[in-house]
């Protein structure tokens, strides 16, 4: 191991399993914090999303980087429930045909990648989610521009503060740190409560 290494290696006298249960003990502490403030909005969130699933509407989800994983992990959640009894919604994620999204970025520019792609694929009473840790990020901004103009519900989910998502969404779900990872852990916290509630919303039992 050359010197550059070595001279990284931790040197704090802090062991690694006080490490791991100080961040985990931040990541629940965020999450509480997070949950007491959003509850009642939540709650609301998850009853509009199950009336327009039933009438027939579908979901659109978009993000970058780690909150594309969220964005896509809330769209599978509707296609393939975990629970076999629970009943499947149209979910689309933006970021999956990356045939489309390159074409986009190379021929026009990526702050379009998605706001191309809703503007054709979205109709009005449809849902635009778009989940980020900073709310800042152009082509997620186009796009709820876009949903609004289009007359879908637009929801965001972000972090630090906001950015202009608390401008341009009608539900905005903000995870006050500044912490990536803090706000990644609650954004994967609400794919299932949200997901969850929904159901919950049409009648299905809470069982987990």
């Amino acid at each position: 191991m050359n010197a550059a290494v070595i001279d990284k290696v931790d040197k704090s006298t802090e062991s690694f399993r006080d490490k791991i249960l100080r961040k985990c003990g931040e990541s629940v502490e965020m999450k509480e914090k997070f949950f007491e403030k959003y509850a009642a909005e939540i709650e609301e969130l998850s009853r509009e999303m199950a009336k327009r699933f039933v009438d027939g509407k579908k979901l659109l989800t978009m993000g970058n980087g780690g909150s594309l994983a969220d964005a896509i992990h809330f769209t599978v959640e509707f296609t393939h429930p975990i629970i076999e009894k629970r009943a499947a919604f149209p979910a689309i994620s933006l970021v999956n045909d990356t045939a489309t999204m390159t074409a986009v970025g190379n021929d026009i520019d990526f702050s379009r990648v998605f706001v191309n792609q809703l503007r054709l694929l979205g109709q009005p009473g449809d849902m635009a989610l778009a989940v980020s840790t900073s709310g800042k990020s152009p082509n997620l901004i186009y796009a709820l521009e876009e949903a609004r103009r289009k007359q879908m519900l637009t929801i965001a989910w972000g972090g630090k503060d906001g950015g202009r998502f608390p401008d341009i969404a009608d539900y905005c779900f903000v995870v006050p740190s500044y912490s990536i990872h803090r706000i990644q852990e609650v954004h994967a916290t609400l794919v299932h409560v949200l997901w969850d509630l929904i159901h919950i919303a049409l009648g299905a039992e809470d069982v987990i």
